[in-house]
């Protein structure tokens, strides 16, 4: 079941991480954009650090407070449960 969770959070943060990617490529085209609810929502899911990294790495979202301050509060909620189930 580790094994498992392990494969989730790595194959989701990779969504993430893209989907931050196209949404910026999106922004510079003035094309249609993903919600930003999607983008929280797989942050909820298990995606955070990859939509953390990829705010940073291409400097997107990185001026909407729900995003610079909601997906570190959800990697922390996330990170506190983690280590309530493991003891």
């Amino acid at each position: 079941m580790e094994k498992f969770i392990i494969y989730y959070l790595f194959i989701i943060n990779i969504i993430a991480f893209t989907i931050v990617y196209i949404d910026k490529q999106k922004a510079i085209k003035k094309q249609w954009r993903i919600r930003e609810s999607t983008i929280i929502f797989i942050s909820l899911i298990g995606g955070s650090i990859g939509t953390y990294l990829g705010m940073y790495f291409f400097r997107h979202k990185t001026k909407h407070l729900k995003f610079t301050l909601g997906i570190p509060i959800i990697i922390l909620i996330q990170l506190s449960t983690y280590l309530i189930i493991k003891k």
